[in-house]
């Protein structure tokens, strides 16, 4: 990737554990990419989406592109179902409002055995799958502003 992309990594550490392990695999992405980031947290899922258009307002050159990240577990209501529709539908609302480059890495899982095999990165590892999406989003859009000069 031409010039080093700088990303927002916002995450929601409700579930520590499951975070931390999101984040090594995430990092270990960015360092691969040669990217800069910035971390920040939100108390929730459901703010992540807030969070970013947030920045956007602030400052919308800030960044090249954003990691979500973020788990929700079934519980016995269904708030579940809320949090996880609507932390989805806020996120895909950004990237198609604004163009911007999403590494969604909200896992929404059943228990927390699923959780902890897709935060692994020697398993489903969803948070590197996430860098990596967020990454190769900035790229195509540079290619596509650079195709259209």
């Amino acid at each position: 990737m031409s010039d080093c992309p700088h990303i927002m990594i916002i995450e929601s550490p409700y579930y520590e554990e499951i975070n931390n392990r999101m984040i090594e695999s995430v990092l270990i992405e960015m360092e691969k990419a040669g990217a800069t980031y910035e971390r920040f947290e939100v108390p929730g899922s459901f703010e992540l989406s807030g969070a970013i258009r947030m920045t956007i307002g602030a400052d919308p050159d800030r960044f090249d592109g954003y990691v979500a990240l973020g788990c929700v577990i079934r519980g016995e209501t269904s708030h579940y179902d809320y949090v996880c529709e609507e932390s989805a539908r806020g996120l895909n609302n950004l990237i198609l409002e604004h163009g911007i480059a999403v590494g969604y890495g909200v896992l929404t899982t059943e228990n927390r055995e699923q959780a902890m095999a897709r935060s692994s990165r020697d398993q489903h590892d969803r948070g590197g799958a996430a860098a990596r999406a967020c990454l190769a989003m900035i790229d195509l859009k540079r290619k596509l502003s650079s195709n259209s000069k």
